[in-house]
């Protein structure tokens, strides 16, 4: 993608003999069949039967020398390029994908002309390739991939493919923190605590000598769930079990310190309805 001149796409140019271009130039290929989408798994590695590499951070398959795992096939070694394994595939090979964060690379792909519209106005000019109904963006840099970062936007950068359509006109931008910025997730604010049961006071006036005693322990029960590097569920629920056994009996718990203990729960990934049924079973627990 650096040195567009050994790679121009002529008419009819074979997918293999363009593969084995960009390849040369450092860009990690792979055949697209049909539909533009890269082939299936083999049949030792279907379904990930052979463990598959479906999360891991550099291209390349796994054990097996044919053409799966998506991108994770990607490859710029002319011997797998050219294999046996990867005859049968460029023989019906549509077109030619590569791995844009393999080389160093973004891809803005701008699936329509609103989508267009909104990157002239909005990002740095960069080199650009037209497509069926948009355009390709590419930036010099890598980032984490994410589809629909708004109408009509995705980035296509590591972990990703992306379809070659030829070398694009104008320089490569750096890439820009508005197209990183477009890639980050926004964390859901935790939901509200479901309504839960408290425990009915059976002794009247809290046994405890001062509120700050109940306060304490609300935050070390909160710390505790938050510091949890593991089993978290299992932590939940121990951490609601202690707290109950000690203010579980004298009705000094409100509406408000579960909420609390609720948020600290799904702040670290449990959903509102696990939240309820640890709770729920603490109280089962202790007879409450």
């Amino acid at each position: 993608m650096t040195q567009p001149s050994p790679i121009q796409r002529a008419p009819g140019r074979p997918p293999l003999a363009v593969a084995l271009a960009l390849a040369a130039v450092g860009v990690p290929v792979l055949p697209l069949r049909e539909g533009k989408v890269p082939f299936g798994n083999c049949r030792r590695c279907a379904d990930n039967a052979c463990g598959g590499r479906p999360n891991m951070k550099t291209p390349g398959p796994c054990q097996c020398p044919g053409v799966c795992h998506a991108w994770a096939a990607a490859t710029t070694d002319p011997h797998v390029i050219t294999s046996p394994k990867w005859a049968a595939a460029w023989r019906h090979a549509v077109c030619v994908g590569y791995h844009p964060g393999g080389a160093g690379l973004t891809v803005v792909d701008l699936d329509d002309a609103a989508a267009v519209d909104w990157a002239r106005q909005t990002l740095p000019a960069t080199r650009t390739v037209e497509t069926t109904r948009g355009e390709h963006w590419i930036y010099r840099g890598a980032m984490p991939s994410r589809n629909a970062v708004r109408p009509g936007v995705d980035i296509k950068s590591t972990m990703s493919y992306a379809r070659y359509l030829g070398p694009g006109t104008g320089p490569l931008t750096a890439l820009p923190e508005t197209v990183r910025a477009l890639a980050v997730k926004t964390p859901a604010p935790a939901r509200p605590a479901p309504a839960v049961a408290l425990p009915a006071s059976i002794g009247g006036a809290c046994p405890h000598r001062t509120p700050a005693y109940l306060e304490r322990g609300i935050l070390m029960a909160e710390q505790q769930i938050t510091e949890a590097s593991g089993a978290v569920h299992a932590t939940v629920y121990r951490t609601f079990l202690a707290v109950l056994s000690r203010h579980g009996r004298c009705g000094c718990l409100t509406d408000a310190h579960v909420t609390r203990l609720f948020t600290a729960a799904q702040a670290k990934g449990e959903r509102a309805r696990h939240c309820a049924d640890a709770w729920t079973n603490a109280r089962t627990t202790l007879g409450l």
